[in-house]
């Protein structure tokens, strides 16, 4: 009994397998055009199924982590499963990245499975569970941009490129903030460990407003120029444009009509 409960507990969930289906699905009809005008609709589904496949790659990744560092719990509260239902704060960790995404153009991490520290003994172990996360989202985009730095673009049609380019840039924003030194973010989770008791002890009644404080900093004019000039300099080392990454934007915005070609200025 308690091996079938535990079969269960690993189980890839249905939510997830649906997730993962609507990304084929709507990857296949950015790559053959079939949808026609309509081919935008299909990068909006493709981007944000693929986002959010990511994101339960990235906690599965801290789970994961977790488990094998001595947190049994992570088993049955069904983090094994890449549930994202089954997360601490489902808002925090799915629909608000989504929106960021939509408003934004940028992969803005949230807060998700609860780890229980307790049970997990050595420093160098629990800042690995906390660079799991964002490692995850380092190994997406050098997947959704092998085909650019492996010069293997030949064939792919243009549109499927130019949203490959985009779920990149929200998986290289999603790395980089995610690895930033701030409370509440897997940089601290990196950090904390090595840091006295006293400091941990004034820190933490900042952990809670952490996300919405980088949220707000990134929507000051220079700190979002200098955020995007790395995310775009980090991209072009793997070989994508940021022309590449801007026309992926406008076909995920589909609502606005056609892709226009940038005149000056960046993306956000």
């Amino acid at each position: 009994m308690t091996t079938a409960i535990r079969r269960a507990d690993r189980r890839v969930s249905p939510v997830f397998l649906a997730l993962a289906a609507v990304m084929a699905v709507s990857g296949w009809a950015v790559w053959s055009g079939t949808l026609g005008d309509y081919t935008g609709v299909a990068v909006f589904f493709f981007v944000v199924s693929g986002w959010v496949v990511s994101l339960c790659l990235h906690e599965y990744a801290h789970a994961r982590t977790a488990l094998h560092s001595g947190d049994i719990s992570v088993e049955a509260k069904g983090y094994l499963t890449l549930n994202p239902l089954k997360y601490t704060h489902a808002l925090l960790s799915i629909v608000l990245p989504v929106i960021f995404v939509i408003m934004g153009g940028i992969g803005l991490p949230g807060g998700a499975v609860f780890i229980e520290r307790g049970r997990i003994k050595g420093r160098w172990r629990h800042s690995l569970i906390s660079a799991a996360g964002p490692l995850t989202n380092i190994l997406f985009a050098a997947v959704c941009t092998a085909p650019f730095w492996l010069h293997a673009l030949s064939g792919v049609p243009a549109v499927f490129r130019y949203a490959l380019a985009f779920l990149a840039l929200l998986q290289v924003t999603a790395a980089i903030l995610n690895f930033l030194p701030v409370p509440g973010l897997d940089g601290y989770g990196v950090l904390e460990p090595w840091l006295s008791r006293k400091v941990r002890r004034q820190v933490e009644p900042f952990a809670p407003f952490g996300l919405l404080a980088v949220f707000v900093f990134l929507w000051v004019p220079e700190v979002n120029r200098v955020f995007f000039d790395l995310v775009d300099a980090i991209l072009r080392g793997l070989g994508v444009s940021q022309l590449e990454t801007f026309i992926g934007q406008e076909y995920f915005r589909f609502w606005q009509g056609a892709p226009q070609l940038p005149q000056t200025g960046g993306l956000f």
